[in-house]
């Protein structure tokens, strides 16, 4: 079975296109997401790159299933896209929101919580997608009815809460680094959480993403019998 992959995004640095002169040995090594993922953090620069980054890749998936009549491609796709979005939404949890509390103060802290909560919503309108077949008459719309909040939340993100938390890490000088420094922290952790949706029971964001991380190693073992885009 084909694995995840890291889309290639038009007008971004960080592809999956190797570049020249890489060994063999090099070149397998990279083809796993994993692999890949560390060695395009190189060239990346600050955190809010690497959020925009993802959600073009996420964006991508989601054009990939709705704008196709085969479904087999919508299945490939359709893992992808959880893939894409499961990975980024708890990564942002652990890395992402906990540096707006730090950094923006009491602004930070209600950006977070807002976020947190929004991403709450989003996990569980994945959790019905991810459970259904491309077959299913409610596959399409269920994903555009996740699409349509998921718009929403990137907007505000890659509008309001990013450029804040890039102009408090340079606004102070004792910040120097901190955006490069995230942005790495976040694209390793992507390695290691869940790459499906579990929200948790009851209404406590806050605490999903940590909950979320024990079913890592099943969802990997599960994404080896998934059929995504070859």
């Amino acid at each position: 079975m084909a694995l995840p992959k890291l889309l290639t995004i038009p007008l971004l640095r960080t592809t999956t296109t190797l570049p020249p002169r890489l060994s063999l040995k090099t070149a397998k090594c990279l083809s796993r997401p994993e692999k890949l993922a560390l060695y395009s953090m190189a060239s990346k620069t600050t955190v809010s790159d690497t959020i925009r980054e993802d959600h073009r890749a996420i964006e991508s998936a989601y054009t990939e299933v709705v704008y196709s009549s085969d479904q087999e491609h919508q299945t490939r796709y359709g893992n992808q896209f959880t893939w894409e979005l499961a990975r980024h939404s708890i990564a942002e949890e652990l890395i992402i929101y906990p540096a707006f509390e730090k950094y923006l103060g009491s602004e930070g802290k209600e950006m977070a919580e807002k976020d947190r909560g929004q991403h709450h919503r989003l996990k569980e309108h994945l959790k019905r997608f991810q459970n259904m077949r491309s077959s299913d008459p409610d596959y399409i719309p269920q994903i555009q009815a996740l699409y349509a909040d998921l718009q929403q939340h990137i907007k505000e993100e890659e509008h309001d809460d990013l450029p804040a938390l890039e102009k408090a890490l340079v606004r102070d000088t004792e910040n120097k680094g901190v955006s490069e420094t995230l942005a790495k922290t976040f694209e390793r952790t992507k390695m290691f959480v869940p790459s499906r949706s579990h929200p948790s029971a009851g209404e406590k964001p806050a605490f999903e993403s940590v909950m979320g991380l024990l079913s890592a190693p099943v969802d990997k073992l599960a994404d080896m019998l998934r059929k995504f885009p070859k």
